[in-house]
């Protein structure tokens, strides 16, 4: 992947095979303008020209000329192949529910482009140069959130994709209007395509969906990530914890991937802390499992965030739609790349780690306000009785982080055939990667509320002659007291926790917790 020194004048160049994380991750932030590597066009055309000579030669191939799925023994004659290819995206635009954010559509885009231009797909360069020219104006096809079983292809929004292309559906612009396809073609200077043979087909099968709904939520789950272990720094800090769990010679000793880089990280977090020696002989045995397992619990968070981000960069490069044409040797072979199990599992297990990221920053937070184990006030407030602090917000803490136990449930072990038995397997991956963005904005609130009490316990001990954290601890802590106040008397909080939700999402952090994350690497 080429990546561009200044996306304002240079274009992110997508060689397809080779896109990752970074630029992906690039591409769902917005910003970015795209271009297809040159290269790429030469299997493009190769793989056309191999459809229009069976289409020429009267040879009979699923996808091409005949119907599709269960009525794939129908033979369409040459003169309604057109027909063929607009009533299969009409037919199956029947996707419901709120619009994808722009950020996943972008990324759809993106990866369609990818996945067609391996030159495996049949359809002619124009297709792809659409969608990038689509992307870089900032018009954004509406496609329902609902409505894929994640097998066969993202079928439904895909097709709400592909209805732009031939002036059908619907268009957001910038401005935030929402356009027909026609006018959207029109706006990038083209008239609505007549699809030919296997075009339609080929935009409408594919997990480019499901990939895209899965690296959003991926990007989401790397920053609470990385605002969990900050946040888990300075509740460490807040309540004196011992820095020895940390040691690496307890986690080469295991030998945990992830455990040792994040024991790595909250090491470099809080090197040249003044908090830490001043307790070393405090009398303090053993810290809860909160703080004392945190590279075992984010570590082994880590590492599955790691296995799914190497899963779904493989697929935003992959060819998945079918029939998939091989033209070096003129083959067109049906299988089943569309199937979207790859997908599903590592949206869930993405899910898995959101739920235990907010899991234990909860219980963090529920140690903070015990002052039996925290040596703080109680509910990490002065003049308690009269006011209630951070009871309530731990109370909200506490009903988020049980809402992900549920969402956290495997979407990828449900199937429901379709297709008159057809497809008699699905991944349900679809919503798999769906329902990650609730998951990672709850876990931010969490996240959040946590790191706000921590800060709150800081303060509560620290006068003029206090010992200070690290410059990286008390950098971020100076960045959360210019979101939120320190709490004297109760107030209306809401504020804050939203504040502090945003403080969790905001993706800029200090370097020893970017660099263990999968797309910032």
């Amino acid at each position: 992947m080429k990546l561009a020194p200044n996306a304002a004048t240079e274009p992110l160049v997508l060689s397809p095979g080779e896109v990752d994380l970074p630029a992906l991750r690039r591409i769902h932030a917005g910003g970015a303008r795209l271009e297809l590597a040159g290269a790429a066009r030469a299997g493009l055309l190769a793989a056309q020209a191999t459809v229009r000579r069976i289409v020429e030669a009267g040879e009979v191939v699923y996808g091409i000329n005949t119907g599709f799925g269960k009525l794939a023994q129908t033979i369409i004659p040459p003169e309604r192949l057109a027909e063929l290819q607009r009533n299969l995206v009409l037919s199956h635009s029947v996707g419901t529910g709120a619009p994808l954010p722009d950020g996943v559509v972008r990324l759809v885009l993106a990866t369609k482009a990818v996945s067609l231009a391996r030159g495996h797909s049949g359809v002619r360069p124009e297709i792809v140069d659409a969608l990038l020219a689509l992307f870089n104006a900032g018009l954004l096809p509406r496609i329902p959130s609902k409505g894929s079983v994640g097998a066969s292809g993202d079928l439904a929004p895909l097709a709400h994709m592909a209805c732009v292309l031939i002036g059908e559906g619907e268009v957001g612009t910038p401005e935030g209007e929402t356009i027909g396809g026609t006018e959207a073609m029109r706006r990038i200077g083209l008239a609505p395509f007549v699809l030919g043979p296997k075009e339609g087909l080929a935009l409408l099968n594919g997990t480019q969906v499901s990939t895209a709904l899965a690296l959003a939520g991926l990007f989401g789950a790397e920053d609470v990530f990385a605002a969990g272990l900050m946040a888990g720094a300075l509740s460490l800090e807040a309540i004196q914890g011992s820095i020895k769990p940390f040691d690496e010679r307890i986690h080469a000793a295991r030998g945990q991937p992830g455990q040792i880089a994040v024991a790595g990280a909250v090491r470099a977090l809080l090197e040249g802390s003044d908090i830490v020696p001043s307790h070393a002989d405090c009398g303090r045995v053993q810290d809860p499992y909160s703080i004392r397992c945190v590279p075992q619990v984010m570590g082994a968070c880590l590492d599955n965030l790691a296995h799914a981000a190497r899963v779904l960069r493989i697929e935003a490069n992959a060819a998945s739609d079918n029939p998939l044409v091989f033209s070096d040797t003129g083959d067109v072979i049906s299988g089943g790349n569309f199937h979207a199990e790859p997908v599903a599992f590592a949206a869930d297990i993405i899910a898995l780690a959101v739920s235990e990221i907010g899991a234990i920053s909860e219980r963090r937070l529920a140690l903070l306000l015990d002052s039996g184990l925290s040596g703080l006030p109680p509910f990490l407030v002065r003049d308690g009785g009269v006011n209630s602090g951070f009871m309530i917000a731990q109370v909200t803490a506490a009903a988020l982080a049980s809402e992900n136990k549920s969402l956290a449930h495997p979407a990828s072990v449900d199937s429901l055939p379709t297709s008159a038995n057809q497809e008699d397997h699905v991944s349900m991956a679809t919503f798999a990667g769906r329902r990650l963005a609730e998951m990672v904005d709850n876990t931010a609130v969490v996240v959040g509320i946590e790191a706000m009490g921590a800060c709150q316990g800081i303060e509560l001990k620290r006068n003029a002659d206090s010992p200070r954290s690290s410059a990286l601890v008390e950098a971020e802590f100076a960045a959360i007291r210019e979101r939120v106040a320190f709490i004297e008397q109760d107030r209306f909080m809401a504020p804050d926790v939203e504040a502090m939700r945003l403080w969790a999402r905001r993706g800029d952090w200090a370097a020893p917790l970017a660099a263990v994350l999968p797309s910032r690497a």
